[in-house]
């Protein structure tokens, strides 16, 4: 259960951080709400699951959901740029929490 809450604490991430592009500093009304909101909520369910799940595995996968997808909300949905260095950097994030669950008993 732990893991599960973790991978949506990791995709609310995502939710957060595109809602914060969003708001553009915050000043745009319902963009700010949805990144409060989405914030608590995905704050909330890192602690609930680093009950039972290490401090480095939890927060290291929780962190690198966030990254890998917000970087590819940036390309999809934002049109950033794709460059190769990008997409290696990405690949590494996911390869590292591959080994870190691997890892965790």
């Amino acid at each position: 259960m732990a893991w599960i809450l973790l991978i949506l604490a990791g995709l609310f991430e995502i939710v957060w951080a595109y809602a914060m592009k969003l708001s553009e500093g915050f000043t745009r009304l319902t963009p700010s709400i949805i990144t409060i909101i989405f914030m608590i909520l995905s704050f909330a369910l890192l602690a609930y699951a680093m009950r039972t799940l290490p401090l480095g595995t939890a927060y290291t996968i929780w962190t690198g959901i966030g990254a890998v997808g917000s970087f590819l909300v940036g390309i999809f949905i934002l049109g950033e740029p794709a460059s190769a260095m990008r997409m290696l950097a990405a690949i590494l994030i996911v390869s590292g929490l591959v080994l870190m669950k691997m890892s965790s008993s």
